[in-house]
C-alpha cells in the first residue's frame, strides 16, 4: 500500500519507517528542506535505537522516500497521516496551528478520495473540526484518529509489537482499511480497537495522564518515606506484588520530562476548563513534578548549605529518560539552571544528549564524553539518568575524584552499603543518606 506521513519528527519518522519495513511503499513529507536532504542520505535528526538502520535500508530498497513536495507525495496514497507537532501554548493548551494548516492545504491539493489520519496527539474535538475543513474539498476526504503510543528508546519494538491499536473512525469501510494496514503488526492476537475519534483522542490523553500520575505519586510517596526513615524499595516491592497495583511506573525518581507527559498533562487540564470542569488531580499530578525536579538540588544545598556556592558539580545523564537524546523538560536541565545561579562549575555527561544541552547552554557547561572524565576535579557527582552505562561504575575510583565524596542519586542506581563501602555519602530518593560506617 502506498501510505503518505506528513511530518518527519519523532511520531512520522518512526511511523512511516516501520509501515516501510512491513513492505508498504512510504513517502515522507516535511518543509525543512534540510531535514529532507539530511533524511535522503540516511542522517537521522533524532537518536532512537535501531532507527538510522531501518530508514537506511528501507531507503536503499525504494520504499521510503522522502521529498517537501505535498502534491507530489500524496498523489498516490490512500491513506495520509498527519504527524506535526503539537506543542504547548502559552496558556497550556495544545498549538493546534501547524496541524490545521496542514488540513487547509490538504483541502485544497487532495484530488481524489483519500483517508486523511491523525496521529499527532491532539485534544477531544479536532478530528470534527479536521473533517469540517474537509468538506471544501474537490472529493470525499475520510478522517481518523489513530494515536500513537510509542516510547522514546523502544519505538521501533512498541511500533512493531503494539500493546494494542487504537482508531477511531466514523464509517466502517475506514476502520477496515486501517485493520488491513495494521494487520502485519496484529499477528500475535494484539487487539485493535475501533472506536469514534472522540474517543480515540481522549484515549492518547488518558493514557499519559495516567502513566504520569503513577510517577508523581510515587515520588511523593518516596519523599514521605524519606521524611519518615522507610525506605521506598521495600515499599514499592511490598504494593506492587499487589496485582491490582503492579510495578509498572512506580520508580521514584527527579520527575518526568520529555515531549509528552508534561504538555500532554496540562492540555488535559486546560481541555477541562474549557468545559467548566475541575481537573483537581491532573493539576496535582503536574504541581508535584515541578517540585520533585528540585529535589536534587535541594539535597545538594542540605548537604553543602551556603558553601554549594561556587562548588563543581558533575552530572551523569541530560536526557529525561536513558536510550533517548530527548532533552525536552528533563529534570537535568533544572538542575544545571538551579546550579548555574549560584555560580557553580557544572560538569556533565551524557552518552547522545551532549550536542542537545551544548545548543541550550553553551560554553557555560563543561562537557565530557567519558563518565570518569566528567568527575574530574568534582565536589559531588548527581545522577539524572538511568543509562546502563552509570549502573556499575568503580566507586574506589570516584572516592578518589571526588573532593567531597558525595553521590546524589536521582535514579536509586546503586546499593547504598557498595557506594559507602568505598568511603562515599550517598544520598537517594525515599531512602535515608548513607555515610561511610552508617548505612
Amino acid at each position: 500500500m502506498n501510505i503518505a506521513i506528513i511530518g518527519t519528527g519523532y511520531v512520522g519518522l518512526v511511523s512511516g519507517t516501520c509501515l516501510a519495513e512491513s513492505g508498504n511503499q512510504v513517502c515522507c513529507i516535511d518543509i525543512d528542506q534540510g531535514k529532507i536532504d539530511r533524511l535522503r542520505n540516511g542522517i537521522i535528526p533524532i537518536y532512537e535505537p535501531g532507527l538510522e538502520e531501518l530508514v537506511r535500508h528501507n531507503s536503499k530498497e525504494g520504499r521510503l522516500t522522502f521529498t517537501t513536495d505535498l502534491a507530489e507525495g500524496i498523489k498516490d496514497a490512500p491513506i495520509i497521516f498527519i504527524a506535526v507537532g503539537t506543542p504547548q501554548s502559552m496558556n497550556g493548551s495544545a498549538d493546534l496551528g501547524t496541524l490545521f494548516h496542514v488540513a487547509k492545504l490538504l483541502a485544497k491539493t487532495i484530488e481524489t478520495p483519500k483517508i486523511v489520519a491523525i496521529k499527532s496527539t491532539v485534544p477531544v474535538g479536532t478530528n470534527a473540526k479536521v473533517a469540517e475543513i474537509f468538506k471544501g474539498a474537490k472529493c470525499r476526504i475520510d478522517t481518523a484518529s489513530n494515536p500513537e503510543f510509542l516510547k522514546e528508546g523502544a519505538a521501533i519494538a512498541d511500533f512493531s509489537k503494539p500493546d494494542r491499536v487504537v482508531v477511531g473512525v466514523r464509517d466502517s469501510h475506514v476502520g477496515e482499511a486501517f485493520h488491513n494496514l495494521y494487520r502485519p503488526f496484529l499477528r500475535t492476537e494484539r487487539p485493535f480497537l475501533v472506536m469514534s475519534p472522540e474517543s480515540a483522542e481522549m484515549t492518547k490523553y488518558v493514557a499519559n495522564a495516567m502513566l504520569a500520575t503513577k510517577i508523581s505519586f510515587i515520588n511523593e510517596m518516596a519523599n514521605i518515606c524519606e521524611s519518615v526513615k522507610a525506605d521506598i524499595n521495600d515499599v514499592r516491592k511490598g504494593i506492587g506484588h499487589d496485582e491490582r497495583i503492579g510495578f509498572q511506573f512506580l520508580f521514584p525518581g527527579a520527575g518526568y520530562g520529555g515531549s509528552c507527559f508534561p504538555k500532554d498533562i496540562r492540555a488535559v487540564i486546560h481541555m477541562a476548563r474549557d468545559y467548566n470542569l475541575p481537573s483537581l488531580l491532573m493539576g496535582a499530578v503536574d504541581e508535584v513534578n515541578e517540585q520533585q525536579k528540585s529535589v536534587l538540588f535541594n539535597k545538594l544545598k542540605q548537604h553543602f548549605g551556603d558553601s554549594l556556592a561556587n562548588k563543581t558539580i558533575a552530572i551523569w545523564g541530560l536526557s529525561f529518560k536513558p536510550r533517548t537524546d530527548d532533552i525536552r523538560e528533563a529534570p537535568a536541565l533544572s538542575l544545571i539552571r538551579d546550579l548555574l545561579k549560584i555560580n557553580c562549575t557544572v560538569r556533565v555527561h551524557d552518552p547522545v544528549a551532549l550536542n542537545n544541552v551544548r545548543e541550550i547552554f553553551g560554553d557555560k557547561l563543561n562537557y565530557s564524553t567519558r563518565p570518569m572524565e566528567t568527575v574530574e576535579g568534582a565536589h559531588a557527582l548527581v545522577i539524572c539518568t538511568e543509562w546502563k552505562e552509570f549502573q556499575n561504575p568503580d566507586f574506589s575510583q570516584l572516592a578518589l575524584k571526588l573532593s567531597d565524596k558525595l553521590i546524589v542519586d536521582g535514579r536509586n542506581l546503586y546499593n547504598p552499603d557498595a557506594v559507602t563501602l568505598a568511603g562515599l555519602t550517598y544520598d537517594s530518593i525515599g531512602r535515608a543518606k548513607a555515610t561511610p560506617g552508617r548505612t
